[in-house]
């Protein structure tokens, strides 16, 4: 399984975005990020130095938004949609694009989801529920 660090992550979007900058060839996530990267400008100054982006602190108190984490989810959501798992998700994500007019809102509404999950699943110590997932992001369709 995949399981980069804090530190490959902020790379890895920092060097899509730099990439994007220069014109040079982009690997098909690469793409994907680079696409999420232009609908958020307000994270240029974010993604311009690597080492900035390795030593910047995002923590709660500090009160500031975490752009990678931001960006990752974004990611990860695209990925799910492209092969529906958990099963269900694209057709949910669909409806709630249609709702919104707006994939992007859609993808922020499902983020919350997402975080639902993924919370639950380590205060319960349990494996995430697709499922639940699921039935949160079509609730938000209605």
């Amino acid at each position: 399984m995949f399981n980069p660090s804090q530190d490959d992550v902020r790379r890895f979007f920092c060097d899509a975005y730099r990439k994007h900058r220069n014109n040079e060839i982009l690997t098909p996530l690469e793409a994907i990020a680079r696409d999420w990267i232009a609908q958020h400008p307000e994270y240029a100054s974010e993604l311009e130095e690597v080492e900035a982006a390795l030593a910047a602190d995002y923590s709660v108190e500090r009160g500031q938004a975490n752009p990678f984490l931001h960006l990752s989810m974004h990611l990860s959501i695209a990925e799910q949609v492209s092969i529906d798992q958990p099963p269900g998700i694209r057709a949910a994500c669909q409806a709630l694009a249609n709702k919104l007019q707006s994939e992007h809102d859609a993808h922020h509404q499902i983020m919350e989801c997402l975080g639902e999950m993924i919370w639950n699943s380590q205060r319960n110590g349990t494996p995430p529920d697709g499922a639940a997932y699921i039935d949160c992001v079509r609730r938000r369709c209605r």
